[in-house]
């Protein structure tokens, strides 16, 4: 296996896992970082569904006995009961709307300019969500994921189907949506955490089954340190992020969203950098 193409998935492991569950689009990153390190061909791109799973495998793990509760009580706890219920009815929205449209989303959006522009715009609608949110529009009434209603869940799926456009983030969109209809930012984070497993899982199944004519034995070292880099990354982004919420906004993650979003549209107008190298 080439060295230089195993420090690329290094690279783009570490890039998923510490954009996968903050709000600034794991996605956008990896087409941008894709296009940077000229891997983001057919093969790029299955590998980039697979170091996925290696992300919300730390999701996964942080959460073992919470899933494990679940599993277990899923036939005699009303509480286990709910809480599955909810995950699959918010995981609907996506899965349906992406099933209809993902052809032509790919078609027209996977590419830096776009994923520039949605950066844009999704940092514009966090920094309008907090300014309400600090000015006392939106109330927390659901303290807690185990309070969500099957209205809610179902909202948030449709907040977080907006991620089907690359650039807007899933988990910025599900956590966004969660405090603008009344979760607390512990329960609005959680929540994205636990919605992005079945999400995530299914989505890189099905691609992966789609794409199977690409799997091969050789590249089995290259989703190795890919999936690697993205389970230790987004371990440690997860542990950071559930302490920065209980004190902190997203306000910065929107400027961030801007500022980055502004370089690339910049960059490519002026031809400093070549987005589209092929």
């Amino acid at each position: 296996m080439d060295i230089g193409l195993l420090f690329k998935a290094l690279i783009l492991g570490i890039v998923e896992g510490l954009t996968e569950f903050l709000p600034i689009s794991s996605t956008g990153h990896l087409i941008l970082a894709g296009a940077l390190l000229d891997f983001d061909d057919g093969k790029g791109k299955l590998f980039e569904i697979v170091i996925q799973c290696g992300a919300i495998l730390a999701v996964c793990w942080e959460y073992r006995s919470r899933i494990g509760n679940v599993v277990l009580g899923i036939r005699t706890e009303p509480v286990a009961q709910r809480f599955a219920i909810n995950l699959f009815i918010a995981f609907l929205p996506l899965a349906l709307l992406g099933l209809l449209f993902q052809k032509q989303i790919k078609s027209v959006l996977f590419a830096p300019v776009p994923v520039a522009i949605a950066f844009i715009v999704g940092g514009l609608i966090i920094l309008l969500i907090e300014s309400k949110h600090r000015e006392g529009h939106f109330k927390p009434r659901v303290q807690e994921v185990d309070e969500l209603r099957w209205r809610d869940a179902l909202k948030l799926g449709f907040a977080q189907a907006l991620a089907l456009i690359p650039g807007m983030s899933r988990s910025g969109s599900t956590i966004i949506g969660g405090l603008y209809l009344g979760l607390s930012r512990k329960a609005a984070t959680e929540f994205s955490f636990f919605l992005a497993i079945p999400t995530i899982f299914v989505a890189s199944a099905y691609e992966l089954f789609k794409n199977r004519h690409l799997l091969s034995l050789d590249d089995l070292p290259l989703f190795a340190v890919g999936s690697s880099a993205a389970f230790v990354s987004a371990f440690l982004c997860v542990r950071w992020l559930l302490r920065y919420v209980s004190h902190n906004d997203f306000t910065v993650f929107a400027w961030y969203r801007i500022a980055f979003g502004v370089l690339v549209l910049a960059t490519d107008y002026s031809g400093l950098v070549n987005w589209y190298p092929r």
